[in-house]
């Protein structure tokens, strides 16, 4: 029997990927953005590619309902089937990559949802804050519970924003996908097409690439957007399995990929 990947409805779903959604729902609005953009883009924390891959190996993402393993097993599986597929290797270094903004548990807290116990600051698929929340958001019924959606800068369809302004110009909640976007956009050795970039900082951003929502709020440019989305989520649903690696083993193929497209030094976190 095929896998079903992403349903949250079924039996086996951990309750505790619900409540990760309530809290996410209930938690991210506009000014928690914000203030999480002031406190955590700081980029004065050095550290290597790599050592920020073994420190996923210490991270479960609770809001997945289809992997329970080691964050870094998705990347790799991830990777792998990139490179399986003959892909550009820039590709198959995002499929490794992509999901590296989850470090922020490091130096993160419970308070603002960016520790290991409370992750609803970091992980999950993400809307735009500063707008009506649609109901192909994840749990929609918690959409209600946003205090955003009883202020009337925010709660309307445009909300903030001008008609057809386009993806970059929204801010989304907060989490993993943002952060290592804006990360990478600060690092100055970074060489990572356009293509990539875009796989980063949308990939959680499901209510848009699979959900259908925002319609007026995209523009031209944002067609090109998903269509590499799409791509590129073929490799980061599809490929989730238990099958697991040994980060050593694959260093020696993916670490002068990474040195190629992000130099030597050490990222600015």
């Amino acid at each position: 029997m095929e896998k079903v990947f992403r349903d949250y409805n079924k039996p086996d779903v951990n309750a505790a990927v619900r409540d990760h959604y309530r809290k996410m729902r209930e938690r991210q609005t506009f000014e928690y953005v914000q203030d999480m953009q002031r406190k955590y883009l700081m980029f004065n924390k050095p550290m290597d590619l790599w050592d920020a891959m073994i420190h996923l190996n210490d991270l479960i993402d609770v809001s997945d309902p289809d992997l329970d393993l080691p964050n870094v097993q998705h990347l790799i599986q991830s990777a792998e089937a990139i490179r399986e597929d003959k892909r550009p290797d820039w590709m198959q270094l995002v499929g490794l990559i992509h999901d590296l903004g989850k470090v922020m548990f490091l130096w993160g807290n419970d308070e603002d949802g960016t520790s290991q116990d409370e992750q609803w600051g970091m992980v999950g698929d993400v809307f735009v804050v500063g707008c009506a929340l649609p109901e192909s958001c994840v749990y929609p019924e918690f959409n209600k519970l946003n205090p955003d959606m009883s202020d009337s800068r925010y709660s309307s369809e445009l909300g903030i924003y001008e008609k057809h302004c386009g993806l970059d110009n929204l801010t989304l909640a907060w989490g993993h996908d943002e952060y290592l976007f804006q990360v990478l956009q600060h690092h100055k050795g970074n060489l990572i097409p356009e293509e990539g970039m875009v796989m980063i900082r949308y990939h959680s951003f499901y209510p848009w690439h699979s959900g259908g929502s925002y319609t007026s709020l995209r523009c031209d440019k944002d067609k090109k957007y998903l269509e590499w989305i799409r791509d590129f989520n073929k490799y980061d649903l599809y490929t989730k399995c238990n099958k697991t690696y040994d980060l050593e083993e694959i260093k020696d193929y993916y670490l002068p990929i990474a040195e190629k497209y992000l130099g030597e030094g050490p990222i600015y976190w």
